[in-house]
């Protein structure tokens, strides 16, 4: 059983997955791989990344993020998911069955697999009616990214995925969620309690951090990204 179920591991899916993973709720991450920000040849306006980056190694970078975090991720198409009154149920499309209290959808106008009672909007392709936050017609089931009828571009369902989840926690009694690590004495020294997702370090800890991700990025952009360059999948055909 797990706090949280994402369908979906794209940008929107791992972003959200960081933030619940992050927070302790045990996460668990269904992708079937097919993001379609992988057909990006060369992804150039993404914040941080002022000459552009891979956007496979993008992905990865997002799932190296997850990962850290806690998050359990495994290969496997959601074909199903039903919610009765204690929890939902999804069922893959190789037949293996996994719960969770809570799910945020973030696939690509896939819908066929969501449960009764959630509404849909038709613009040409299916999207989730959302509220301001995300949440779906179902309690408990949320929507992220391009699902939820954001807009088209990457750093949208990144930010998109991570409201999404500040949202599930603080439904889920974490007011006032706040992931942030501060420097030591921020709010302690100040006579105050250190919020919900907040944490002091050092400065010595401040230090390895900033080493160990150093090193990390150098790690990751030693070489060229390794998978080949996907296209629409109608040219393969």
């Amino acid at each position: 059983m797990y706090d949280v179920l994402i369908v979906g591991g794209g940008v929107a899916g791992l972003s959200a997955a960081t933030f619940t993973a992050r927070a302790d709720f045990e996460t668990l991450v269904l992708d079937s791989d097919d993001s379609i920000l992988r057909r990006n040849a060369h992804l150039e306006n993404y914040p941080g990344f002022p000459a552009g980056v891979n956007a496979r190694l993008l992905l990865d970078l997002m799932a190296d993020g997850a990962d850290r975090a806690g998050a359990e991720r495994r290969e496997g198409e959601v074909a199903r998911l039903a919610r009765d009154d204690d929890a939902f149920t999804a069922e893959t499309a190789a037949g293996d069955r996994y719960r969770a209290d809570r799910v945020v959808a973030a696939t690509k106008n896939t819908v066929d697999y969501l449960p009764d009672g959630v509404d849909v909007v038709d613009r040409g392709k299916p999207f989730v009616a959302v509220d301001e936050r995300g949440r779906t017609s179902v309690p408990g089931l949320y929507a992220a990214g391009r699902l939820a009828a954001k807009p088209h571009q990457a750093v949208v369902s990144a930010g998109h995925g991570a409201e999404v989840a500040v949202t599930l926690l603080e439904d889920a009694d974490e007011p006032f969620y706040h992931d942030w690590v501060a420097p030591d004495g921020y709010f302690t020294d100040r006579g105050r309690d250190l919020p919900p997702g907040c944490e002091e370090i050092d400065d010595a800890e401040r230090r390895r951090r900033e080493d160990a991700a150093r090193e990390h990025m150098r790690e990751r952009f030693a070489a060229a990204h390794p998978s080949d360059q996907p296209t629409h999948p109608s040219l393969d055909e």
